[in-house]
């Protein structure tokens, strides 16, 4: 029965024109993350741990806590968790006094965080499955990923109070034009920059990458007022902005 309230819920939001923010369910709707069934290992603990950055360098999700990881990225408490930091966000934005130079900017990720590729880790194991570059550039290049819906509605937000958005991704370059398709079909409408990663940064961390860029930035007048992103290396590294907000991720880790 709260499976079928949920579902009729988000047919109700599609009708009133919030179409994204029920695609990110493209599968059943679940209720959410069940209790731990596994003896020895909690599986809530271990998520808790990897989104506090005390489990560091993991290349997949223990197999153990597949169902449970999956039960918690379908279900409402992952939508309830994201909307509690991307509305902290929201509310300290509103307390800035901006610079009226257009200047002032916030930077975006992309993947888990301004686009959700739940469609293709439902696939896949819920990030038990190792890595698969093929598949996913496969995925990427679909163009297909729905708007994390929290993210979404931050981003309408912040270009209402007129900070201007900076996307700063670990995708290539040689995917920009996918990728800009994709976010302008899950409604991202426009923006002051987007940054892929160049051939330059082969070899190099995502922190290393990503503080560059942020360097580079305010090297040319803009000012990081925010920063949002699902992986620690989004928000590390210098230059991380004046305020850093970390959503869930617990499909996958990078460095």
């Amino acid at each position: 029965m709260l499976q079928l309230v949920f579902f009729l819920a988000a047919l109700v939001a599609t009708s009133q024109g919030d179409h994204v923010a029920h695609q990110i369910h493209l599968l059943r709707p679940r209720s959410g993350a069940r209790k731990d069934d596994v003896p020895g290992l909690s599986c809530l603990s271990w998520r808790l741990a990897v989104e506090t950055n005390n489990i560091v360098g993991w290349k997949t999700v223990p197999k153990e806590c597949e169902s449970y990881v999956g039960h918690y990225i379908l279900g409402d408490q992952y939508r309830k968790d994201s909307a509690t930091i991307t509305n902290e966000a929201f509310l300290y934005a509103k307390s800035l006094k901006l610079g009226g130079d257009g200047k002032d900017i916030w930077v975006f990720d992309i993947d888990e965080t301004s686009l959700s590729n739940l469609p293709y880790y439902a696939k896949h194991g819920f990030g038990v499955e190792p890595f698969n570059a093929t598949l996913w550039n496969e995925w990427v290049n679909k163009g297909e990923a729905p708007a994390l819906p929290e993210s979404l509605k931050l981003y309408k937000e912040l270009l209402s109070l007129g900070i201007r958005v900076v996307f700063l991704t670990g995708r290539p370059e040689d995917q920009a034009t996918v990728t800009t398709t994709n976010l302008k079909n899950a409604g991202y409408s426009s923006w002051e920059k987007l940054i892929l990663k160049g051939s330059s940064y082969s070899g190099k961390t995502a922190v290393v990458y990503k503080s560059t860029e942020r360097r580079k930035l305010e090297k040319n007048g803009y000012r990081v007022i925010g920063n949002i992103g699902d992986q620690w290396s989004d928000l590390l590294g210098g230059l991380s902005g004046n305020r850093t907000f970390k959503l869930p991720d617990p499909l996958y880790y990078i460095s």
